[in-house]
């Protein structure tokens, strides 16, 4: 079954925590944020281009998804010539193409600086090698997502939280930080618990903080509020991510995105009780399909939080 009222009234249900007369971001004095993975293959395409209209809506900040094709001087060339901070990058956990990734920390922390990335991200678990993640014969790309959720163990989970506390210490030296960014992946049971908590529980908090994506923890039927109240000042970023009511519980990677503002998720609350519980990034993202062309759904999105009371 879908998410649906019962879903809608959880996420409602947490504390407004400080609601004030001006909109959220002017009173917090935090800036949008932009996740670049939204703007799909037009950004690399046209760098410039893109950049300059993500400005002129009214971005200030993004965070970075790779390379796009460039290297770290001519993203931060970029990054200047549209008025724009990149403080945070998602980056891979393993080698799997030209960019750096966390098995590559020299170039990757010198890449940073230049850059200005303060806040370095691994935007899902580390995959083991016992996974097999490729479609099988006669086997639809869902089904292999499901199946992909359903080999991840607890000691898996565990491996991961041991590579995010090496890193972090790592980059904690070179004046970074290491976080980690949730699908709805981290919410599938695994003796008696969940990934979610298993890597909350085994990474040290003065190493390694997390990026909580409101759209996939939703996705997974589970409430932010709930989380954000549980695990106070480990979550020091936010993916503002909606989705439709019509989404159905899963932990396979499967959402039905909605605009932002035009979901289901209360924002008017969300973003105070982020906000009290720590977290000082936020990033529009939106996951594909789109029902309008995507700088518009970045403009939409830009506009509703913009001028949100909360």
């Amino acid at each position: 079954m879908g998410l649906g009222l019962a879903a809608a009234a959880g996420l409602a249900a947490g504390s407004a925590g400080g609601a004030g007369q001006d909109p959220f971001f002017k009173r917090t004095g935090l800036p949008v944020g932009l996740q670049l993975y939204t703007l799909g293959g037009d950004l690399r395409a046209d760098l410039d281009g893109q950049l300059g209209q993500v400005a002129k809506i009214g971005y200030r900040t993004v965070e970075m998804a790779g390379y796009l094709g460039r290297s770290a001087k001519e993203l931060r060339s970029a990054f200047d010539k549209a008025g724009l901070a990149c403080p945070s990058s998602h980056v891979q956990g393993k080698r799997g193409g030209p960019d750096p990734s966390l098995e590559d920390l020299n170039p990757l922390i010198a890449d940073a600086h230049v850059i200005g990335i303060k806040h370095i991200v691994l935007p899902m678990f580390v995959v083991p090698d016992h996974v097999d993640t490729k479609p099988r014969p006669g086997e639809t790309q869902a089904q292999a997502r499901d199946r992909l959720a359903a080999q991840i163990t607890a000691d898996d989970w565990k491996a991961t939280a041991e590579f995010l506390n090496a890193k972090g210490r790592v980059l904690q030296a070179n004046g970074l930080t290491m976080g980690y960014h949730n699908h709805n992946v981290e919410f599938s049971p695994v003796g008696g618990t969940t990934g979610l908590d298993i890597l909350l529980k085994n990474t040290d908090p003065e190493l390694v903080q997390f990026e909580m994506d409101a759209g996939w923890v939703v996705a997974a039927g589970h409430d932010p509020f709930a989380i954000l109240k549980a695990h106070p000042r480990r979550f020091r970023q936010m993916h503002v991510k909606d989705v439709k009511a019509t989404t159905k519980a899963n932990f396979a990677f499967r959402q039905d995105p909605a605009d932002i503002g035009s979901g289901i998720i209360d924002w008017k609350r969300l973003l105070p009780a982020a906000h009290a519980a720590g977290v000082r990034d936020f990033f529009v993202e939106q996951e594909a399909p789109f029902v309008k062309p995507r700088m518009e759904s970045v403009r939409v999105g830009f506009d509703y939080l913009n001028a949100l009371v909360a």
